[in-house]
This record gives C-alpha cells, sequence and structure tokens, in this order.
C-alpha cells in the first residue's frame, strides 16, 4: 500500500509541535506536526529496537491512519521529537506509548541521517531488551511480531527509516543473529 492508496482512511496527524533542525541537525524552531510533514522540514526522531531474550526483533505493523507508511512494518518503536524534548525522554515516551514498556534501561547506539520520499530525519538509535507484556497503542500499532533479524531486515513491508535504523545496529555490532 501507498499513503496515496485512495482505499485507506483518511490519515490522523497529531497536533503537536514538533523540534524543528537545520540540515546539520542544529535546533532551529518548532512547527506544528502537519506543517512539518507538509513542507518537508528537517526534525529529530527516536528508534527503539526492542529485543527479546531469544534475539529476536519485535516488528510492528502501523495502523492504516498513520500520515506516514501507513499498514507498513516498523522494525523499531519511536517517532518525532516535540519541541524543547530531550531525544532520550522522547525514546522513553515513544517506548512507553506505543508498547507499554516502561522503566528499561534504554542503551543510545548512536544515530543516522534519512532523507528519503520527502523525509528528513536525524534520527536516534538505541536498543532495549525486553521479555514482558506489550500494552499496543490502538491509534499506531495494529499488532506485533518476534521476528529473527534477517528475515525482520528482509521483510518488503519494513519502512525504509526502521530499516536503516535497525540495519545500523548489526553494521555495527549492536546485534548478532540468534544461533
Amino acid at each position: 500500500m501507498t499513503a496515496d492508496d485512495s482505499t485507506l482512511p483518511t490519515p490522523v496527524i497529531a497536533d503537536e509541535h514538533i523540534q524543528l533542525v537545520d540540515a546539520r541537525n542544529r535546533p532551529c524552531g518548532s512547527a506544528p506536526r502537519a506543517l512539518m510533514r507538509r513542507f518537508h522540514f528537517w526534525h529529530r526522531a527516536t528508534y527503539i529496537v526492542v529485543r527479546n531474550s531469544r534475539g529476536e526483533i519485535c516488528v510492528q505493523r502501523r495502523t492504516l491512519i498513520k500520515e506516514v507508511f501507513p499498514g507498513g512494518d516498523d522494525l523499531a518503536a519511536g517517532g518525532v521529537v516535540g519541541a524543547g524534548e530531550a531525544v532520550h525522554l522522547a525514546a522513553r515516551r515513544e517506548l512507553a506509548e506505543e508498547l507499554g514498556i516502561r522503566g528499561q534501561p534504554l542503551r543510545a547506539c548512536g544515530g543516522f541521517r534519512y532523507s528519503e520520499g520527502g523525509n528528513h530525519i536525524y534520527g536516534s538509535v538505541y536498543l532495549v531488551d525486553y521479555d514482558g507484556l506489550l500494552c499496543l497503542q490502538p491509534e499506531e500499532v495494529d499488532s506485533v511480531r518476534w521476528m529473527p533479524l534477517r528475515e525482520a531486515l528482509a521483510l518488503d513491508t519494513a519502512t525504509p527509516d526502521t530499516r536503516c535504523a535497525l540495519g545500523m545496529l548489526y553494521a555495527g555490532g549492536w546485534l548478532e543473529e540468534a544461533a
């Protein structure tokens, strides 16, 4: 499915202010989310890869009302950083909102620059190990499944930015394939 598919429900764009950055990732103001999307402003986002004790990755199916990549598979939890919000706090907030994971140590693993399809993002990547129950945010997460690393990276339906985040962790030695 594509975002311009007329069979999809109308996307829901949250009414929130997003931290804007310039092309070098320096803060330069804020804007409502809808304007950030419309004008393709540079912004920051968090990507939290959730791994269980078997080495599997939590893959989230996005709801059809998401404004970007509706119905796609996210290989990481996360989202945009709010105006004036610290990136690590945004990562904790997004992880709690989307999957109900709270109080787990997050490992900061670096970042990447993503500029494709009108998205201009400075991504901060985190890793969390988790085997507990998940509480899905119904507005954003349709379902989840646990997958081996290579299978997750090979998904045709994976969102390209989360594929970059997961690929960065793998290439950087943060993740290994389960035996």
